[in-house]
């Protein structure tokens, strides 16, 4: 397989059929493309990488049942493992791919889901310093995009810990302020 052939689309339908019809296997399907993803972010084949992310939101995005909660724990693995590179690219992705997951209304309540990672990573994005300048502005939106996703995902659930407390505001007000100062 090349990664520039993208997404087989008949065998993401098989895929998307199969998680359908086991739903029980949501999870191990979701390890399997968070660890094979993992090797090839360490190998730096991010063509295949976009595919496993592509492949994981759709699965995201098709399968709605009671266990989802399991396959969202592989598929924030994986976002935080791509937002953890040194690559833009990845980080950016990592961010879109985070932010259509915070669109999703979720059926089952997410008790243990925590999101401090993800508030601390987006502000950090959000005070990039990156040497080019379209690229500096591209992380930099991404994390307020980032964040907006956060604060949407975590503000419907009543279960996850309160994103108005003290330790996030700390993090998410001086991040946009900043990029309000300097836009």
């Amino acid at each position: 397989a090349i990664p520039q052939d993208g997404l087989v689309k008949t065998n993401m339908e098989k895929l998307t059929f199969y998680s359908l019809s086991s739903p029980e296997k949501l999870d191990r399907i979701g390890e399997y493309l968070f660890q094979k993803a993992s090797r090839d972010i360490y190998r730096r084949r991010h063509g295949f990488v976009i595919i496993a992310m592509e492949a994981m939101e759709q699965l995201l995005v098709a399968c709605h049942s009671q266990t989802l909660n399991l396959f969202v724990e592989s598929f924030l693995k994986m976002v935080q493992k791509l937002l953890e590179s040194t690559d833009p690219q990845l980080q950016i992705l990592a961010t879109q791919s985070f932010v259509r997951f915070a669109n999703i209304e979720e059926d089952t309540p997410s008790y243990h889901r925590r999101y401090d990672f993800f508030v601390s990573k987006f502000s950090a994005m959000c005070h990039s310093n990156h040497i080019d300048k379209p690229t500096r502005d591209s992380i930099r939106l991404a994390g307020i995009q980032g964040l907006q996703g956060v604060i949407r995902k975590t503000v419907s659930d009543d279960l996850v810990e309160n994103i108005w407390e003290a330790q996030h505001m700390d993090k998410i007000v001086p991040s946009l302020l900043y990029n309000m100062q300097t836009a």
